[in-house]
């Protein structure tokens, strides 16, 4: 697929490119980031902000595995990082940082429901599944606050730099944002859907 570009009445998610390197380089240059996201080497490298922009991000566009976009203020400022990597038929897996200026205004919240619906109504996904480890309860907040339902912990699930750790998971799903699904879903008896 072809990389697209949301808006919303103060963002701009589009995807990153060779241009924005610098850019998700300083920004990733926050401890918290690289501690609470597994996937960032720390330190972080200029190379490996260049691999983000340059190759991973084009790649899952081209593939449809991982579609990642730079969460930008209208303005220019990068206010975080938000993917959603495809884990399986239909099911979505989301992800996001803020860059630490822009902590404490929403952006991502709005970033997180803007991307979910467009997956709902774009990919064909039914249901997006969202994983922090246990305390990132930043990250915890901004689902909630969208309409994520927390299903529970996952004991030793995170590798995060060497250390297994313990993760909550919780999902949206379509008919949370009123949304239609692509397949019927028929809920366990006595779960409340």
């Amino acid at each position: 697929m072809e990389p697209v570009t949301l808006t919303t009445g103060r963002l701009l998610l589009r995807a990153v490119g060779p241009e924005d390197t610098d850019t998700v380089y300083d920004a990733a240059q926050d401890p918290d980031i690289q501690r609470w996201i597994p996937q960032f080497p720390s330190p972080y490298l200029r190379e490996h902000a260049q691999s983000f922009t340059e190759q991973v991000v084009p790649d899952g566009w081209a593939n449809d595995s991982m579609f990642n976009f730079g969460v930008f203020l209208h303005a220019g400022d990068l206010a975080g990082m938000l993917g959603i990597t495809m884990r399986a038929l239909g099911v979505g897996e989301i992800g996001f940082w803020a860059a630490k200026e822009h902590r404490g205004n929403g952006y991502i919240t709005e970033a997180t429901l803007t991307a979910s619906r467009w997956a709902f109504t774009e990919l064909a996904v039914d249901r997006v599944e969202w994983r922090a480890e246990v305390g990132n309860k930043p990250s915890r907040a901004v689902v909630e606050r969208v309409g994520y339902t927390i299903e529970g912990t996952l004991r030793s699930v995170i590798n995060n730099k060497g250390v297994r750790r313990d993760c909550w998971v919780g999902s949206l799903l379509p008919s949370d944002l009123g949304l239609p699904s692509t397949a019927p879903y028929l809920p366990a008896p006595g779960h409340l859907a």
